[in-house]
């Protein structure tokens, strides 16, 4: 393997990693925030003890959070540096880079383009909603 591959291999992980880490740390605030919210014994701080510096409680669902994140990160990594983990991140980045990617310009015509499509569905949509509505009315009321 050459070092360019290596060092493309090593920033692929990275970045990988770190996006699965902000959405571990997120789902770990919003688990400690769900606990403390439901229940009243784990909202309470571990003898009034608070982190100085971070200003946050020591509650026993600040605790749990702190547990699932720290074992979560070691596991992220442990499975990260499986070759056949590396080799696919590697591989992902190379098909990225083959990928033609749109101007500016054609983007903004592409979405004008599904906008006014999107627009004019909405309005057959409702309309053929109405009209059925009126048909289906005439037919079982008589009105």
């Amino acid at each position: 393997m050459t070092t360019y591959r290596k060092d493309q291999g090593r920033l692929a992980r990275m970045a990988a990693f770190w996006s699965l880490a902000i959405l571990l740390f997120y789902g770990c605030n919003s688990l400690q925030t769900e606990l403390e919210s439901r229940f009243d014994a784990l909202a309470e701080p571990l003898g009034g003890i608070v982190i100085p510096v971070l200003g946050l409680a020591l509650t026993p669902a600040f605790l749990v959070a702190l547990v699932l994140f720290a074992g979560g990160t070691f596991l992220l990594m442990r499975w990260q540096h499986k070759p056949e983990t590396a080799d696919l991140l590697i591989d992902t980045e190379a098909e990225l880079r083959k990928v033609t990617w749109p101007t500016g310009q054609e983007v903004v015509s592409s979405s004008l383009i599904v906008i006014f499509f999107v627009t004019f569905l909405m309005a057959f949509l409702a309309g053929a909603d109405w009209f059925l509505a009126r048909v289906a009315r005439r037919l079982l009321i008589g009105g």
